[in-house]
């Protein structure tokens, strides 16, 4: 009977020891299921906020205006438009990545601070914002694209817009909704520490391209979507806005009020959809939203599209204080 006893408890500790050996080899095979709350700490951890990829460290902004005299030969210029295109009509050194999923891949050859150059300015910024969570956080865009370098390569002039001029769903109110607080994204990762995380992520998000919504769209059926207007508060209620929008402006992971993180506010079971006005700030929350494991997008062309003629304009409207330059070109 003791010697029963004894084999029974052997067996006891010998099928622990196995199912135990198996949970540990199934827990580093599968992809983590709090992956998006370590990426969150990672990013915190490593000043990496959203405020700091709007504005690194040193306090440069994620965009640059075009120089008066066209010289960039301090960056090291990469243009995402089509190879046909940049054959019409390029910034002298400039390297043609026509591809998206090929950025990280040219980044890596980079001998200079990186200048993302697109068709508007729109592209390039959510490529630097992933440039810029991958490591190259001086990465900027050429603010409005190709269309602010010269006229023979603006596109912008034919995108500006009136759509919500009159709209039932465009609106004066000053008074944002309440946002709700909601869970944080889930998404699985192989990886398990932030940083290895953080790499993952952001190649995973790069070889999506970029994602975007459209403002007719957006406009029409406002309900589809979990819209975020990126105005100050001033220009929430004077510009005017789509009815149901939000206005969250920090949309950090580290708390900045009754202990909650703003991008907490954001549904992630909803399409989120942030509009700026000119969509290239948009863009950069979208890729960085879209790291954190939101369904994310960027509405095109911002309020230039929405409203291009509101006359409360100051800054950033297009064919008003911006337009294009008439700077040199190669072929």
């Amino acid at each position: 009977m003791k010697n029963l006893f004894r084999y029974s408890f052997l067996m006891l500790a010998i099928s622990a020891l196995l199912f135990t050996g198996c949970k540990d080899d199934n827990d580093a095979e599968n992809p983590s299921l709090d992956a998006a709350q370590v990426l969150m700490d990672h990013l915190v951890d490593i000043d990496m906020d959203l405020n700091h990829v709007l504005k690194n460290s040193d306090g440069q902004k994620f965009v640059m205006a075009a120089p008066s005299d066209g010289n960039v030969s301090s960056k090291y210029v990469i243009d995402i438009r089509s190879a046909a295109k940049f054959a019409e009509g390029h910034i002298a050194d400039a390297v043609n990545v026509p591809d998206f999923s090929n950025i990280l891949t040219e980044a890596a050859k980079a001998d200079k601070p990186i200048l993302v150059v697109c068709y508007t300015g729109q592209t390039a910024c959510y490529a630097t914002s992933l440039l810029r969570l991958y490591g190259y956080h001086d990465a900027q865009a050429l603010k409005w694209g190709m269309s602010g370098w010269s006229a023979a390569t603006d596109s912008w002039s034919a995108q500006t817009d009136d759509l919500a001029d009159g709209h039932a769903n465009w609106t004066y109110d000053a008074t944002a909704p309440t946002p709700n607080v909601y869970d944080i994204p889930e998404f699985m990762s192989t990886a398990t520490q932030g940083a290895d995380i953080l790499k993952e992520r952001v190649e995973y998000i790069v070889s999506q391209g970029f994602k975007t919504a459209s403002a007719g769209d957006v406009l029409e059926t406002p309900t589809n979507y979990y819209i975020n207007n990126y105005f100050s508060t001033t220009d929430y209620g004077a510009f005017g806005h789509i009815t149901g929008a939000y206005r969250l402006h920090t949309l950090l992971i580290e708390p900045t009020s009754a202990d909650v993180s703003s991008v907490k506010n954001l549904d992630p079971d909803k399409k989120v959809v942030t509009y700026c006005y000119t969509g290239q700030t948009s863009a950069v929350i979208t890729a960085y939203l879209r790291v954190l494991g939101y369904d994310a997008y960027s509405l095109t062309f911002g309020m230039n599209k929405l409203f291009n003629s509101e006359d409360s304009w100051t800054t950033n409207q297009w064919g008003g204080d911006s337009s294009y330059k008439d700077l040199p070109l190669v072929q």
